[in-house]
């Protein structure tokens, strides 16, 4: 384990998660007192990933040869407007 003043983490965070990458534990203190760790993520760590980026399945199964632009073409050129 490598422990670390906060202002030294600051000015090294990009040095200290190479560490890390490499499997290293860095521990980093304030006035003297740890604050933080910062250690390697488990490979069986379950990541929660966010809604947005889930796959999903479709909605509707459109057609062969459907096109979304002729349908909206046709429903435009048949309103009363």
């Amino acid at each position: 384990m490598h422990s670390i003043p906060l202002s030294e983490f600051r000015a090294n965070a990009s040095a200290m998660v190479d560490r890390v990458e490499r499997g290293e534990t860095v521990l980093i203190l304030r006035h003297g007192k740890p604050v933080a760790e910062l250690r390697p993520v488990r490979p069986d760590a379950a990541v929660d990933i966010p809604s947005y980026k889930r796959p999903f399945e479709p909605l509707l199964q459109l057609p062969p040869g459907y096109s979304a632009v002729k349908s909206l073409l046709d429903e435009r050129d048949s309103a009363p407007w």
